[in-house]
């Protein structure tokens, strides 16, 4: 198998990127496009933590991933090997952690905070997109996933923006804003936006890797 064409997708927390990749990979089938996320490579430790030690404990680190088997799965695909992934569900009990399988395909996605920020995989990229949105968008976002999805509170919410996400996002993603082929400004809650980017992206794509 030649080497896949890969993609690195950042950005900050309410950017958007989850509703990126789902309009960006309905282009592609299973066959062509895989994706691998760098949200399922933190270390395990929220599971054992009181809802006091969770809120002051900064998962918007590197220091949290567990980057040795996030690049050494990263570098499996590239090989043409599967790999088996646990999906991580953000201590939710409500949620039954699934086994990824994740197979090799002519393009491979990287999505994550740190992807640009983790060396080896930023050198391994052929195309970085990232996303950003303006703060008081993407603070809304947060506010609606962690509330609904994580089982967060509204104070918990504030105090990880204010004291985690913010400086993260500062020292660990935009430094590398101004490097990335492609900046997409996401303040939009209508698709026709991003979809109209991702139509765009895939047939540059196609042109270049399947025609």
């Amino acid at each position: 198998m030649n080497k896949p064409y890969i993609i690195g997708i950042a950005g900050g927390s309410g950017s958007g990127k989850t509703f990126f990749l789902k309009r960006f990979l309905d282009h592609f089938s299973s066959d062509e496009v895989c994706l691998v996320s760098q949200d399922d490579y933190y270390f395990p430790v929220a599971q054992n933590m009181t809802p006091e030690e969770n809120k002051h404990y900064d998962f918007d680190k590197p220091a949290t991933i567990d980057n040795t088997q996030f690049e050494s799965d990263i570098n499996k695909l590239i090989a043409g090997e599967t790999i088996y992934k646990k999906e991580y569900t953000f201590n939710n009990p409500n949620i039954e952690p699934k086994m990824l399988e994740i197979k090799p395909a002519p393009i491979l996605i990287i999505e994550g905070l740190f992807i640009f920020h983790f060396e080896a995989i930023g050198g391994l990229l052929d195309l970085k997109i990232f996303l950003e949105a303006d703060e008081s968008v993407a603070l809304q976002r947060r506010l609606k996933r962690d509330l609904l999805e994580r089982g967060y509170s509204h104070d918990d919410v504030m105090f990880k923006w204010s004291n985690h996400v913010v400086p993260a996002y500062n020292e660990f993603l935009l430094p590398y804003r101004d490097g990335c082929h492609r900046v997409i400004i996401n303040n939009t809650n209508t698709a026709d936006n991003i979809q109209g980017i991702t139509d765009e992206i895939s047939i540059e794509l196609r042109e270049k890797l399947f025609s």
